[in-house]
């Protein structure tokens, strides 16, 4: 049996979110919690334009969960505390040889390394409801890692990043060789292309310690979309500059060196807690569309806009405002888990 993770380009079923809930995530004010519902149903209604939505609500939520998605986005109840379906969800793959069947896998989630702030027991067990409940085959993984932190091309190649996976607080006894093996028996990868670290803001506290999903994804094999930040007051000029180097040097699974688009980061430098990761490589692709993170730069958003398409032919690209999202330590891509569709 050989699983393959199938590019996020490939048809979907549906997209996976999980429902806001209280607790850190949520924000300590009755403005931040309004503020979080909103971003997460504005990203839900967004997706649900072009596929199903299902939305894994914690019982105390349903109400309100009810309320603000309607009938647009199908509801489940389940415990949780982390809404980052993302990084906790199962990471959904193929079986070539026996069209028809989904697998899921259930990576160990420990609240992106156990930090003492991290509530994550309920939501570690996602995955394993979320593969039961549309009939998958489960895909068990001893390996610590989150959906985040990976991307594919569906043809062989991962993008993860040395200090997700080779982190001390995820994993202590890994190294490259284990990590590439365990890559491949569940993903089906047959190239790992490893990236030294992530953007500046993702080592903080709340931080992920490097997901490369804010950083690069691959829009078609042997082609690469890169954040760029272009402002030299920023930490990150440096960082996606050597990021970019070091990729160019770097092969896919079938031996291709990668052709690079730049992805321009808004004008934005800070925030109130420092310098901000405002990414639009966090974006979501779904059946005919991309949805987009927006920071309120409405030149930025445009231009953004336009590179997405042109990257994603046939596809519409649409801005939801995810400021409110990166405040909390993830943009659209982390919020959401792409279901693909299976071929009989």
């Amino acid at each position: 049996m050989t699983w393959r993770m199938p590019a996020e380009t490939a048809p979907h079923d549906r997209t996976w979110m999980a429902f806001p809930r209280p607790g850190i995530t949520l924000g300590e004010t009755a403005a931040d919690a309004a503020e979080c519902y909103a971003a997460w149903t504005a990203v839900a209604l967004a997706v649900a334009d072009f596929e199903p939505v299902t939305m894994v609500v914690d019982p105390v939520e349903i109400d309100r969960a009810r309320r603000m998605l309607g009938s647009a986005v199908e509801l489940i109840e389940a415990p949780l505390d982390e809404f980052w379906m993302r990084d906790f969800g199962p990471t959904f793959v193929l079986d070539d040889d026996r069209p028809g069947v989904l697998g899921a896998v259930d990576w160990i989630f420990n609240g992106w390394g156990a930090p003492a702030w991290s509530e994550w027991r309920r939501s570690a067990e996602i995955a394993r409801f979320v593969t039961a409940e549309v009939g998958a085959d489960l895909v068990s993984s001893v390996l610590v890692n989150e959906g985040g932190g990976i991307h594919v091309d569906g043809e062989g190649t991962v993008l993860a990043t040395e200090t997700v996976q080779l982190d001390s607080r995820r994993n202590p006894y890994a190294d490259k060789a284990r990590v590439e093996a365990e890559f491949h028996r569940t993903i089906g990868a047959t190239k790992t292309v490893w990236l030294p670290r992530g953007l500046t803001r993702d080592y903080d506290e709340f931080g992920t310690n490097g997901h490369v999903d804010i950083v690069a994804t691959i829009p078609a094999p042997g082609r690469l979309l890169m954040h760029a930040q272009n402002d030299p007051g920023h930490p990150d000029h440096d960082v996606t500059r050597a990021l970019r180097a070091h990729l160019e040097q770097e092969t896919d699974a079938a031996g291709r060196s990668f052709e690079i688009v730049d992805l321009p980061a808004p004008e934005t430098l800070r925030d109130t807690e420092g310098f901000v990761d405002w990414s639009y490589v966090n974006h979501l692709v779904v059946n005919g569309g991309v949805i987009a993170c927006g920071f309120g730069d409405e030149r930025a958003d445009a231009a953004a806009r336009r590179i997405l398409e042109e990257t994603y032919p046939g596809r519409r690209a649409v801005t939801v405002d995810s400021r409110a999202i990166f405040a909390r330590g993830g943009g659209i891509h982390c919020i959401t888990q792409q279901q693909p569709s299976v071929t009989t």
